[in-house]
C-alpha cells in the first residue's frame, strides 16, 4: 500500500512515535478532531478536509496574536532577505535582549535559546554553578525535563512514577512539589541540609490566585536558605502580563524562562536574570551555548511582538476576551447540567471534566467541538485576533454542540 493511499494519521504513526514530534499534537478523537492542520489565519485553522475551526489551542500556546499576524509576517521576510544565521552575534541579539530587559522585572541579563524546556535546564545548571548545591525542587510543568523526578507531570496533565532512561542517582536529585505545598518544601529544605541550589515553579493555572501569596513565601524561603528561585513563565510571560507572575503578583525571581508568547509561534526561549547571577555562565568550565540561539528570523519575530505590544494593549484583550467567552460558556455549560467547567484564570482557562461525569465526557466533550468547529485544549489559550463577532461564533457553535452531547 502506497503512502498516498494511507491517512495522514497512518503516516505520521508509521514513522514517528505518538504520530508526532510534540506528543500532545497527536490527535485522539478522530474522526472529528483534524488529522493534521494546513494553515491558520488569525485565530482560525484548517484542516487538509478542508474544515475551519475557530481555534484555542494555538499551537498549545506559543500563538498569542494569531497565526499569520501581519506584523510578524513582514518582520519575518523582510529578515529572510538578509539572511538566517551567522558566524557572529547581529544586532538582533543586541535589540531583543536589551528590549525584553526593559520589560521583565528581574531581567538585567537575558540569552537565547529555542524551546522553554531547554532554557529551564540552563536556569537550573546555573542555580547550581551559582549555589554551588545540587538538588532541585520543581512546581508545576516544565517541559519534559520534569522526567527526571519520580512522580513529576511528564505532560501537564500526566504523573508518572516510572523513570526509564534516568538513572536513579539523577533522579534523586529532582524533587516535585504540588502548587502552594509550603510544608512539603519545608520538609525537602530539612531533609537535604542546605543542598537545595532552586526551585523552579509554573503557576497552577487553575489556583492562579494563590500565587499572591504563595510567590511572596517563595522568594522569601529561597532567600532565607541561599537557594534561587526560578519562575518558570513559559504559558504566563506576555499572557497574564507582559512581564508575566513576577510583574502580575510584584516580585522579582533570582532567575526566569520565557517561551510561549514572545515570538507568536517562533521557536525562541530566553533565561534571563540579575546580572551577578547570569555571568555564572562566563564561569571557567561552565558552557551553555548553542548555534541557533541567535538565529534572526525567531529574534525578528519577538522585537515584531513587543513592538505589537507597546501599540497595543494585547494582554488586556486576552484578559477581557477570555473572561467574556469562558464566563458565557460555562454558563452554557451549567444550564444545560453538562459537567464540565472552565476553570483557572481567563488568558488560559482549564476544560476540567468533574468528578462525578461519564467515564467517557472529555471524548464527547472535545468530539462535539469539533465537529462544530471549536478547537479545545485542556488548556485553552485566548489570542489578540479573536474579536468579539469571533467569540459569538463560538458560543452559537458550542450551544449546538452541547444540544448534541
Amino acid at each position: 500500500m502506497s503512502n498516498q493511499n494511507k491517512s495522514w494519521h497512518e503516516r505520521l504513526h508509521a514513522t514517528m512515535p505518538h504520530g508526532s514530534s510534540t506528543t500532545s499534537k497527536n490527535p485522539v478523537y478522530l474522526p472529528d478532531e483534524p488529522e493534521i492542520i494546513v494553515r491558520g489565519k488569525g485565530c482560525r485553522v484548517y484542516d487538509d478536509k478542508g474544515r475551519e475551526f475557530i481555534d484555542f489551542r494555538n499551537s498549545l500556546g506559543p500563538v498569542t496574536l494569531g497565526y499569520c499576524y501581519p506584523e510578524v509576517n513582514e518582520a519575518i521576510k523582510a529578515q529572510l532577505e538578509n539572511g538566517i544565521v551567522f558566524g557572529h552575534p547581529t544586532a538582533l541579539e543586541a535589540e531583543v535582549s536589551e528590549m525584553f530587559c526593559e520589560r521583565v522585572p528581574c531581567a538585567e541579563q537575558a540569552k537565547f535559546l529555542k524551546t522553554g524546556g531547554e532554557a529551564c535546564a540552563a536556569a537550573i545548571y546555573i542555580a547550581r554553578a551559582y549555589t554551588g548545591k545540587n538538588h532541585i525542587i520543581q512546581i508545576g510543568y516544565n517541559g519534559w525535563l520534569n522526567t527526571l523526578g519520580v512522580g513529576a507531570k511528564i505532560l501537564p496533565n500526566q504523573t508518572s512514577m516510572e523513570k526509564p532512561g534516568v538513572p536513579a542517582q539523577i533522579s534523586a536529585l529532582y524533587h516535585p512539589t504540588s502548587w502552594n505545598n509550603t510544608e512539603a518544601i519545608e520538609k525537602l529544605y530539612a531533609e537535604y541540609n542546605d543542598d537545595i541550589a532552586a526551585i523552579i515553579v509554573a503557576a497552577d493555572y487553575r489556583d492562579f490566585e494563590a500565587g499572591r501569596t504563595f510567590y511572596p513565601w517563595l522568594r522569601e524561603f529561597t532567600k532565607k536558605h541561599n537557594s534561587l528561585l526560578i519562575l518558570d513563565e513559559i504559558v504566563t510571560g506576555f499572557r497574564v502580563a507582559l512581564g508575566g507572575v513576577q510583574e502580575y503578583f510584584g516580585f522579582k525571581p533570582d532567575l526566569c524562562v520565557y517561551a510561549k508568547g514572545i515570538a507568536n509561534g517562533m521557536p525562541l526561549s530566553v533565561y534571563a536574570g540579575s546580572k551577578e547571577i547570569m555571568q555564572t555562565c562566563k564561569m571557567p568550565g561552565f558552557s551553555i551555548s548553542s548555534t541557533y540561539g541567535g538565529e534572526t528570523l525567531s529574534l525578528a519575530a519577538c522585537r515584531a511582538v513587543m513592538q505589537v505590544h507597546a501599540k497595543h494593549d494585547v494582554v488586556g484583550h486576552i484578559w477581557k476576551q477570555g473572561e467574556f467567552v469562558w464566563g458565557e460558556l460555562d454558563k452554557m455549560l451549567v444550564e444545560k447540567g453538562i459537567p464540565v467547567r472552565m476553570m483557572g484564570v481567563a488568558p488560559m482557562k482549564q476544560i476540567a471534566i468533574q468528578p462525578d461525569a461519564p467515564a467517557d465526557m472529555h471524548k464527547r466533550f472535545f468530539s462535539a467541538a469539533y465537529r462544530n468547529g471549536v478547537s479545545f485544549y485542556n488548556t485553552s489559550y485566548v489570542n489578540f485576533s479573536h474579536k468579539r463577532e469571533d467569540l459569538e461564533e463560538v458560543l452559537q457553535r458550542m450551544s449546538r454542540a452541547i444540544e448534541e452531547m
